[in-house]
């Protein structure tokens, strides 16, 4: 990978909260890979579900792959990335070292699209950022905003598929210092963001390298918060790639004031993701397990590469916190507890009520479907009946109580089995278990219907 030497930088963000959820009945059949099913327990309480510590693929969180070379993405690789080293993100970087001075030509533009064909057949998402150099020259700032307007096309066509996109753009690896056309100044900073918001869709987020850089552009070193998160305005889709994460006190000047930024990044990632890569420590800078479990907890850490720093990764793996990292990098939901009615009436409703914790280092980023899923215990027939509720709320280290009443309409007579779906909300990856979230719980891992949640009820509905 890269060696970093930077004189200006800033940012990187925290956060720990627990939630719950009111939520259904359900009835079904063990998980495959969700290990033994214990016995289920009933107490005033309803069903209680037990924690797991299984290590398992979920969508747009974890330890990530990065490839910054011209040169295809490997499908053959990428297939493997989800069993074999539960990855299901990509960093892909594309460099546009040839365009300079010009459009960018149709063979490359292509080239962008066959990637980003690849790691959707894969079953993965991106983290993507184009640039221009990582030692050279990038371009002035006209041709970078003709090739935004050129690359918006392909952004719209595959925004199922982009977990973030990076800034990039300016100076070297596209990280926001070192422009050689002028780039790295807060005009030009906030006129390439703003650009860039306008032409990545606006359900998608966009990360800048320091969180200085962002308060520059919004004028504003106050927090988000939760009335404009999730908003969809361009203050409330900006968040960080930390890629000198646990180098130095101020990560290779990161951060000016690392206590007050450190703590902006905590309020900011409730709402916007922060993610990035190790560099060599500096000095006898401590990186060990503790330390890393502190930040990642306090800068609500989503994402980490894992091909670069090795010999920090190579620690946490010799110290036996690697698989812990695995386990809570971004959100890891869990069942608590589910208080359900056992029967309902034909085109009824269903009252919910149930507990879910989130015991990972950040929330959910990106909108999903989440449903309740009714299976006939009969015929096998399987109804779903959409919650209103945005599962992005279930904050890291918090519990929250979810109240909602399902509809039934259409849902005939009969006994049910019931599951919580947590889908994509791209129509096209809605029904892949690639793209379903996969709750920490023991023996409710369900891989039929594209991926499910049991939920250890039935309902009876007359």
């Amino acid at each position: 990978m890269k060696m970093k030497n930077f004189n200006k930088l800033i940012g990187a963000g925290a956060i720990v909260a627990l939630l719950s959820c009111g939520i259904f009945v359900a009835c079904k059949k063990s998980a495959a890979g969700g290990g033994s099913n214990p016995p289920v327990v009933t107490t005033d309480e309803g069903v209680k579900f037990d924690l797991s510590t299984d290590i398992f693929p979920n969508p747009e969180r974890g330890f990530t792959k990065t490839y910054t070379t011209n040169t295809p993405l490997d499908p053959v690789s990428l297939n493997t990335f989800r069993v074999n080293q539960n990855t299901t993100l990509v960093v892909r970087d594309f460099y546009l070292s040839d365009y300079k001075n010009k459009a960018i030509d149709q063979t490359y533009l292509d080239f962008i699209q066959t990637d980003l064909n690849t790691i959707r057949n894969a079953g993965l998402k991106g983290v993507v950022r184009f640039a221009y150099t990582e030692t050279d020259t990038d371009a002035p700032l006209a041709i970078v905003e003709q090739h935004m307007d050129q690359l918006k096309p392909i952004l719209e066509a595959n925004k199922d598929v982009i977990a973030f996109v990076q800034a990039g753009f300016i100076g070297d690896y596209g990280e926001w210092h070192d422009s050689t056309n002028g780039l790295a100044t807060p005009d030009n900073e906030k006129t390439i963001l703003t650009k860039l918001l306008s032409v990545v869709p606006t359900d998608i987020m966009v990360q800048v390298r320091t969180p200085t850089q962002k308060q520059q552009v919004f004028g504003t070193a106050v927090a988000i918060t939760a009335a404009q998160g999730y908003s969809g305005t361009d203050i409330a889709r900006v968040g960080q790639h930390n890629d000198c994460f646990l180098s130095s006190a101020d990560d290779y000047g990161t951060y000016v004031n690392a206590t007050l930024e450190k703590q902006y990044i905590n309020n900011e990632g409730l709402y916007v993701p922060v993610g990035g890569e190790t560099c060599p420590p500096i000095g006898d800078y401590a990186n060990g397990c503790d330390q890393a479990r502190t930040q990642m907890q306090l800068l609500r850490w989503t994402y980490l590469n894992m091909d670069y720093y090795q010999p920090t990764l190579s620690a946490w793996k010799t110290s036996g916190c690697f698989n812990e990292f695995l386990r809570n990098l971004g959100y890891r939901l869990a069942l608590v507890n589910a208080v359900l009615p056992a029967q309902a009436t034909v085109n009824g409703s269903l009252k919910l009520g149930i507990n879910i914790t989130n015991v990972g280092y950040a929330p959910l980023y990106n909108k999903k479907n989440t449903s309740i899923i009714l299976k006939n215990t009969t015929t096998g027939t399987y109804y779903e009946a959409p919650l209103t509720y945005d599962i992005r709320g279930i904050k890291p280290a918090a519990t929250v109580k979810l109240d909602e009443s399902v509809s039934l309409s259409g849902i005939p007579a009969g006994t049910y089995s019931l599951y919580l779906r947590i889908a994509d909300q791209a129509p096209n990856l809605k029904s892949r278990i690639e793209y379903a979230v996969r709750l920490g719980n023991v023996g409710t891992w369900v891989e039929d219907n594209g991926g499910m949640n049991d939920l250890k009820s039935t309902l009876k509905i007359m």
